[in-house]
């Protein structure tokens, strides 16, 4: 199979050979590995009991999916990446904002499945063969992880595609298995080595894995889901069609690798670390299908985020191949296990992530919404492109590529959500107005949302300079 050639430039109609069930798939496979199942985890460490936790899970996702789902529609209609095509409301220029956020979530959740999948791997092999969980150990399995994974992005969206549709099927099967394996120690009551409620309270800590572990899971989809609905085609597939696959897909495909995660978490005991008590808690029978679920769904989830990192920054850098870039943020994304498996304790730097993430990105996420709500989705997609050609003008270009407005609307939202979230280490001032609650994302959203609506009156909203670019948007709409 060819190595993929397209980066965030529009992808021809011809090319656009997807449809709903492939969204389906891909959202599925991809996510059955242990870097979704790890935030399963999370409820139990907290102090929650079981089905506290599966509650907060499932509410967040929800919430989370009724938010996100929506983005993918605007690929649908623009035929290249979300970052990209929200420089119809940030500026060609401005888009920047979404592709560094996007950036930031796929190399975080790339590093942490291919931590997690490494610590298991090296779990089993110890308990199989011996294998001493030293600093040599640790470095060949990721290593290994890490170049598999690169592989696999690099060769693009049709390889990962066919990868998620074995793993949909496999990864289920060593799942269903898992459930049997871990079944006879399984307890609903609240582990006791957690002492008590994180935060002290039930409702807060309800809360915050309400956030953390439910509603991350859709919020890291904020960037990725126009990388796969850019090959599918508006005028062979509805609208409606791909909305409901993305809420299938994204729920199915959180809900099924979280829910296993919080079982196994209160069958095996894992408090203080998730890794460690699933190795140690496996019956010896199930060790060979725990080795495969850490190696290949690690690769094929991570080597989804690994392709999504490599479009962000091929937008960044125009002049950078999307190969290249593939090549650039693997280094850094391998780095960075290195450095979470020797200097950051597992529940505190997950949660710190998930939750600094979710507060910048709802409010980039939420103006993105709404400019796709006042288009009606019709968007001129060869304006979108400026930044890309390295040239000026187009209906998106604002102030020199900017749109000072929506870029100041983001940064005051995410700014309250900074100012308003909850950490292990961190309490942002904001918290005394909400009860000690961590609202962060409900807050950026709405700030950032608001505060774009009342500085972007109708008359400050781009609008085609001619008749061409009107149709020409309209034509890549494929609905009226």
């Amino acid at each position: 199979m060819p190595i993929e050639q397209r980066g965030v430039d529009t992808i021809p109609e011809e090319e656009r050979t997807s449809g709903p069930r492939d969204l389906v798939s891909i959202l599925l496979g991809s996510n059955l590995c242990l870097g979704v199942i790890v935030f399963g985890w999370l409820p139990a460490s907290f102090g929650l009991d079981f089905w506290s936790g599966v509650g907060s899970i499932v509410v967040g996702t929800l919430v989370g999916t009724a938010l996100t789902a929506p983005l993918a529609l605007i690929s649908l209609r623009t035929a290249t990446n979300l970052s990209t095509s929200s420089g119809a409301q940030f500026g060609v220029r401005g888009r920047l904002i979404g592709s560094v956020v996007g950036l930031l979530l796929a190399l975080g959740y790339t590093a942490l499945t291919v931590w997690i999948g490494g610590d298991v791997m090296v779990g089993v092999l110890g308990r199989l063969f011996g294998l001493r969980a030293d600093g040599w150990s640790y470095g060949i399995v990721y290593g290994l992880l890490a170049a598999a994974t690169v592989a696999g992005a690099v060769y693009g969206y049709k390889v990962l595609l066919a990868m998620s549709r074995v793993l949909a099927i496999g990864m289920t099967a060593l799942l269903a298995l898992g459930l049997v394996a871990y079944a006879p120690h399984f307890t609903t009551g609240a582990l006791p080595e957690a002492g008590g409620y994180l935060l002290g309270g039930y409702w807060p800590t309800w809360l915050l894995s309400t956030v953390a572990a439910g509603l991350s899971g859709p919020i890291a989809f904020i960037t990725l889901l126009g990388d796969y609905t850019r090959y599918i085609s508006p005028a062979r597939h509805a609208s409606r069609r791909v909305l409901h696959a993305t809420w299938l897909g994204l729920v199915l495909g959180l809900l099924v690798p979280q829910l296993f995660g919080t079982f196994t978490a209160y069958a095996s005991g894992a408090v203080l670390d998730y890794a460690g008590p699933l190795v140690v808690g496996s019956p010896t029978w199930y060790l060979v299908p725990l080795l495969l679920a850490a190696s290949a769904g690690s690769v094929g989830n991570a080597g989804l985020m690994l392709y999504s990192m490599g479009l962000d920054l091929d937008a960044i850098l125009p002049r950078a191949s999307r190969a290249r870039a593939t090549h650039t943020v693997a280094v850094v994304a391998t780095a960075c296990v290195f450095v979470g498996h020797y200097a950051w304790n597992a529940q505190s730097a997950m949660t710190s992530f998930v939750l600094l993430l979710t507060a910048i990105g709802t409010p980039w996420a939420v103006i993105t919404l709404i400019g796709f709500a006042r288009c009606r989705g019709v968007y001129d997609a060869d304006a979108l492109q400026v930044f890309n050609r390295r040239s000026q003008g187009g209906i998106y270009w604002y102030r020199a590529g900017w749109n000072t407005r929506a870029a100041a609307a983001w940064a005051l939202g995410a700014l309250v959500g900074l100012l308003a979230v909850s950490l292990p280490r961190y309490e942002g001032p904001l918290l005394g107005l909400t009860g000690g609650v961590d609202c962060s994302f409900l807050l950026s959203g709405l700030v950032g949302g608001a505060v774009y609506l009342l500085l972007t009156p109708a008359a400050a909203r781009p609008r085609a300079a001619s008749g061409t670019e009107s149709e020409a948007a309209l034509s890549m709409s494929g609905e009226r």
